[in-house]
């Protein structure tokens, strides 16, 4: 799969370095998956979620580190594309306050 803006995970771990190593482990986890369904990606990320956000786009959540943060991203399974929509801790995860920013 290609990560669209794989740039924008370094803004992220540059405000949460502990969750560095975990994000760079999974950019080439994701450079190299060929998912076709969030059940693929279930199989490397067994606690990844859909979600719906306001805008109405479906968006996958996984849990870095434990439930320390999540990692939102659109995954176009049709073309092959993950897009990094978002990255919060667990409490501006369980705000709610992302469903209105996308």
């Amino acid at each position: 799969m290609r990560v669209i803006k794989p740039t924008t995970l370094r803004d992220y771990y540059a405000r949460h370095r502990d969750a560095e190593a975990w994000l760079k482990a999974w950019l080439v986890v994701v450079e190299r998956a060929k998912w076709q369904s969030l059940d693929d990606v279930r199989q490397t990320y067994r606690d990844a979620d859909a979600a719906t956000a306001d805008s109405g786009s479906t968006v996958t959540i996984l849990h870095v580190k434990g439930n320390r943060y999540r990692l939102m991203v659109a995954i176009h399974y049709n073309a092959q594309r993950v897009y990094v929509r978002d990255f919060m801790t667990c409490e501006q995860y369980n705000s709610q306050h992302w469903k209105k920013r996308h």
